[in-house]
């Protein structure tokens, strides 16, 4: 477990609503400058601070598939298979989550061959496939895990996902989501569903807990494990 990020005392200015470098930035809250150059993403300091959650901060992070991971859109073929389409970014993101010890956790209420495969793909351990209930089978996961709702964060698309972003201590929304996903979400993403969304909630929670510079200046490699 990563040590809590000692706050520096100094505020941001009132008002501020655009990034700050330096220890509010890249490279998480306190936690100083990293070897070699500095990180380029950056967010806000007051949305740093929601995406660190509590305490000991985010220990796991819940992913809808359906309009989050994907663009919401389903391709049916004549004999009925089913296509997706998932963004590279995404997968790198949820890698790289799990390398910063964050457990990322698929939730997703409709189950095919697809999305099974990505999800192997991906490396992921957890997933619950084909759900009605997404509230039951995400605190059948969490208690697995032994993880509470307050070190949990969600990003979520539609009406399914809203009990799960209502417990989470932080959650996230794609701006093409439903207006009530989008009301309950503590940020909306810039980036679309399917197009970097969940990599920009995954980056996010890398930052907020201290450890984006780290990964980013460790051996970087992608999806196939090639440098």
């Amino acid at each position: 477990m990563d040590e809590a990020p000692t706050l520096p005392l100094v505020a941001a200015p009132k008002g501020h609503e655009g990034p700050l470098r330096g220890p509010w930035g890249a490279a998480g809250l306190g936690s100083g400058p990293a070897p070699g150059a500095v990180p380029a993403l950056t967010f806000p300091p007051e949305l740093l601070l929601a995406a660190r959650g509590p305490g000991e901060g985010i220990a796991a992070a819940i992913f809808d598939v359906d309009g989050v991971l994907t663009d919401g859109r389903v391709y049916i073929g004549e004999h009925g298979e089913m296509f997706k389409a998932f963004s590279t970014l995404d997968g790198q993101g949820l890698k790289l989550l799990a390398q910063g010890g964050i457990v990322p956790i698929v939730v997703t209420g409709r189950d095919s061959p697809g999305v099974r495969r990505r999800v192997s793909d991906l490396g992921l351990a957890h997933a619950a496939y084909g759900v009605a209930d997404k509230l039951a089978a995400s605190e059948a996961l969490l208690a697995g895990l032994g993880v509470d709702w307050s070190r949990v964060a969600v990003i979520g698309d539609d009406w399914p996902d809203l009990p799960l972003m209502q417990r989470a201590a932080f959650a996230c929304a794609p701006p093409g989501a439903h207006v009530e996903a989008r009301a309950a979400a503590h940020h909306v993403t810039t980036a679309a569903a399917g197009f970097g969304a969940a990599r920009e909630f995954c980056d996010l929670l890398l930052v907020a807990a201290g450890r984006y510079a780290r990964l980013l200046h460790g051996p970087l490699r992608s999806l196939d494990g090639a440098r």
